[in-house]
C-alpha cells in the first residue's frame, strides 16, 4: 500500500462484505490491529464501520462487536435489517448500506486525501470515480483469492490501488477459531462478524 505520512486518511468498512471476504480466506479481522495499522500510515481522520442490525432479536451476535467498535475509535453507521423470505421459504435478513457509504465518502472527500474502501462491491465503481474527480486517491481492500472472488474487476480497475485482503492477513487478522469446514457449514443467515469476540480484543 502506498501512503504518505501527511495523508489524511478515512476508512470505509462495509462490515458484511469484509466479514465474508475474511471468512472466505479463513481468518478473522482484528479490528484493533486494523485501526493501529492505518494510524501508522498517515493522519487517520475517521474510520467508519457500516452494518445492518436485526432489531427484533433478543440477542444479536453482532451487537457485542458493534458496541466494542463504538467505544474503540470507529464511527458506527447502522440501520435496521429488513426481513424477507428466500426461494426456499427460509427467513432471511437484508441490510444494504451502499447509500450510507456513498454519502459519507462524498462528504469526506473534502476533508481527506486518501480514502480506503473495504468492499469488493462493483456498485461502488461510480462512487470511486466521483471522489477521484474531487482529488482523492482511493485504495480498495477486498480479495480475488477466495472462492468465489469477492472483488469486482471493474472496481479494482477504477481504484488507484487494489490491496488483496489475503496480503493483510498477517497484519490485521488472526486465525479463525473454527475449522473451515465448520465455518462453511454455518447458515448464511448469521450476521457479519459473529465470530469476533470484542471482549477478548479489549483485554489484549
Amino acid at each position: 500500500m502506498t501512503f504518505y505520512p501527511t495523508d489524511r486518511l478515512a476508512l470505509f468498512i462495509d462490515g458484511a462484505n469484509l466479514y465474508s471476504a475474511a471468512k472466505g480466506l479463513g481468518f478473522d479481522i482484528d479490528y484493533r490491529k486494523l485501526l493501529e495499522e492505518f494510524r501508522k500510515r498517515g493522519v487517520l481522520v475517521r474510520a467508519y464501520y457500516y452494518t445492518a442490525l436485526v432489531e427484533q432479536e433478543e440477542y444479536s451476535p453482532i451487537r457485542p462487536l458493534v458496541d466494542w467498535l463504538d467505544y474503540n475509535g470507529y464511527r458506527l453507521v447502522t440501520k435496521s435489517a429488513r426481513e424477507y423470505t428466500d426461494a426456499s421459504g427460509r427467513k432471511r435478513w437484508r441490510g444494504d448500506m451502499d447509500v450510507e457509504i456513498a454519502v459519507d465518502m462524498m462528504e469526506m472527500a473534502a476533508h481527506a486525501d486518501h480514502l480506503v474502501l473495504f468492499s469488493g462491491d462493483g456498485d461502488f465503481r461510480c462512487l470511486v470515480e466521483a471522489v477521484q474527480r474531487k482529488g482523492c486517491r482511493v485504495t480498495v481492500v477486498s480479495t480475488v483469492k477466495s472462492q468465489p472472488p469477492m472483488a469486482s474487476d471493474d472496481l479494482r480497475r477504477q481504484a488507484d490501488t487494489f490491496v488483496d485482503l489475503a496480503d493483510l492477513a498477517d497484519i490485521i487478522g488472526r486465525p479463525s477459531r473454527l475449522p473451515r469446514f465448520i465455518q462453511e457449514s454455518r447458515g448464511a443467515e448469521r450476521d457479519a462478524s459473529r465470530d469476533l469476540d470484542p471482549a477478548t480484543d479489549a483485554e489484549a
